[in-house]
């Protein structure tokens, strides 16, 4: 494991530096080009004009070029561009070049890349400053060669800057990629520390998120084809053991064994319609035939249908509270199935003699909807896993008191799905509470 980081972490340093002395030799040679180019064009370098200047004073007050050699001699700046000062008809007056031979009084021939400042006094034209190409190429390579000497040891001053600097980027990107991989070949368990700069954390704790959630839903998945195998194997083995006894002529073909026979495909048939209801909603593929109807009325037209049931259980059945416009735009058919399952829920866990009510009330932002028995409630460690699939109060999960299992995560996902929210917790005096809220 460390081995692979190691690697992953040393392929980004190395792209990341790679990168940089890139940019930087790319920008170096750029600034190399510019300053070369500039100045060694046929555009007046930088300090000519005040060594011409000077020499104008010069003139304007000697009335001459005499003795001129002097101020060449004693001028700042003039050695380095080693220049020629030539009369009105060019011969040279002055050549200061180290390398030049005694051309004073000759005829100076201009060349190409000669770059020659007319020198005025009073508007008139009293010679030339002549600066040769090798002259100002001198310049060149004196200017580049502090800036290159500098230039090396900044460079050399941002690799170890940027290696640092990559590092700190470099371990959490190497972290993430590692994970990733991880998380891609199947291990759901990999998370990543959070570290570096925040947007690095950030996307660690992403990451971290993403793999909580996927393994929560592969353990979701597993959980599920767990409980679907554990529910089909009764009722398959019932029928089998039926069938097979049917066959061998022990049970008669006509006899209750057949009706057992028929109950446990009548229990199969209701197993396989909720869990194909209870996909459709979750993938939100369930239709909906939203009305505009009144929740008192199908809350009433829900409890007439289990009116015979609490009678014979001798559980009281009723709705005491109803407060305000109930009317909300929902699903009348699938709203009922789910008062159907709270409200058969509760009748299946109240004692004899117990109560179950229903009440409405309006809210500010719709409908509030609370179905209440005086049962035995749920344990607090249980409430948050009530609406998950196969969920029964029974650890033993046995069907005399109970049935799929699927009846509060469909009520979940018929409410959800409709944007609604239901939650379920106990009463202070006992019992339990589902709490419906929809909006308008």
């Amino acid at each position: 494991m460390q081995s692979s980081v190691h690697e992953i972490r040393k392929r980004l340093l190395l792209l990341l530096v790679q990168a940089f002395a890139i940019v930087l030799v790319l920008s170096f040679s750029l600034f190399v080009i510019i300053i070369g180019y500039y100045l060694s064009s046929s555009s007046i370098p930088v300090g000519v004009v005040p060594i011409a200047n000077m020499l104008e004073g010069y003139y304007l007050s000697h009335g001459s070029w005499e003795g001129v050699e002097t101020a060449f001699e004693s001028g700042r700046g003039l050695h380095a561009f080693n220049p020629i000062l030539l009369d009105n008809d060019y011969h040279v007056i002055v050549d200061s070049r180290l390398d030049a031979a005694s051309t004073v009084g000759s005829r100076y021939e201009p060349q190409r890349r000669d770059m020659i400042l007319e020198l005025e006094v009073r508007g008139e034209p009293v010679g030339y400053l002549v600066v040769t190409a090798s002259a100002r190429f001198g310049i060149v390579r004196g200017i580049l060669f502090p800036v290159g000497i500098i230039s090396t040891i900044l460079a050399m001053f941002l690799i170890v800057a940027a290696i640092l600097l990559a590092r700190r980027f470099v371990n959490p990107l190497a972290d993430v990629i590692y994970a990733a991989r991880q998380v891609a070949s199947g291990n759901l368990k990999t998370r990543i520390s959070t570290k570096g700069p925040q947007d690095l954390r950030s996307l660690s704790e992403s990451f971290n998120e993403m793999a909580s959630s996927l393994e929560r839903s592969d353990r979701e998945r597993r959980g599920m084809l767990a409980d679907i195998a554990h529910e089909l194997r009764t009722p398959l083995s019932v029928l089998r053991g039926r069938l097979e006894g049917i066959v061998d002529g022990i049970y008669s073909e006509n006899g209750t064994e057949v009706s057992t026979a028929l109950e446990q495909t009548y229990l199969l048939q209701r197993l396989v319609d909720d869990l194909h209801l209870l996909t459709l909603a979750e993938s939100r593929q369930l239709p909906f035939d939203k009305q505009n109807v009144d929740i008192g009325d199908l809350i009433e037209r829900a409890l007439d249908m289990f009116s015979a049931e609490a009678e014979e259980r001798n559980v009281s059945l009723s709705f005491p509270e109803k407060e305000g416009d109930l009317s909300v735009l929902i699903d009348p058919q699938r709203f009922e199935q789910v008062l159907s399952n709270l409200i058969g829920n509760s009748l299946r866990y109240v004692p004899e003699g117990g109560r179950v009510w229903v009440t409405a009330s309006e809210t500010p932002e719709g409908v509030r909807i609370a179905v209440k028995d005086n049962g035995s409630g749920i344990p607090p460690e249980d409430l948050p896993f009530i609406f998950d699939r196969f969920w029964r109060k029974e650890k033993s999960r046995a069907r005399l008191s109970g049935g799929t299992g699927l009846g509060l995560a469909i009520a979940k996902q018929l409410i959800e799905a409709q944007g609604g929210t239901i939650e379920a917790g106990n009463l202070p005096e006992g019992g339990l509470q589902v709490v419906i809220r929809l909006q308008r």
